[in-house]
């Protein structure tokens, strides 16, 4: 991960599989915010602050490590990643995410470590400058202002 002192102007946020149907699916665990109101939130904040954020969602994979390792090349300067469930499965996003050398924020919108069991192990922790996990939509927010703040 870079270590040396920057100013994040470029922030990518991606989201895992199924997170596309936030709001309808089990409410009671995920909330009611849907994800175009999770990314519009973003970007109104990204806005406020003068920098530029996109989003990526795919219930795929292979197009995660594709949007991942097109982040060398594109001035990314900061990820914000929702691994969903590939945060219990996926070595090959592991992989990509420690090929950009970028610094990441994991976001989980459940507290997985009040879950099942098998939801308590990421693949990513150890990589992420930090976790935030059981705070809703609210974590991406905080993640977000994670991101900007001065280093």
């Amino acid at each position: 991960m870079k270590t040396k002192e920057y100013q994040v102007k470029n922030i990518l946020v991606l989201h895992g599989p199924n997170l596309n149907v936030l709001g309808r699916r089990e409410p009671e665990v995920y909330g009611s915010t849907t994800l175009e109101e999770i990314n519009e939130n973003l970007m109104n904040l990204a806005k406020e602050a003068g920098i530029s954020l996109a989003t990526f969602q795919s219930n795929a994979e292979s197009e995660l490590i594709n949007r991942i390792q097109r982040a060398m090349e594109d001035d990314t300067d900061f990820i914000i990643i929702n691994p969903a469930a590939y945060t219990h499965t996926s070595v090959a996003l592991r992989d990509a995410l420690a090929a950009t050398r970028l610094p990441f924020i994991e976001v989980h919108l459940s507290n997985i470590f009040a879950r099942e069991s098998f939801r308590k192990e990421s693949y990513f922790s150890d990589l992420a400058l930090g976790v935030i996990s059981g705070l809703g939509a609210k974590g991406y927010e905080l993640a977000l202002k994670y991101a900007l703040a001065p280093r």
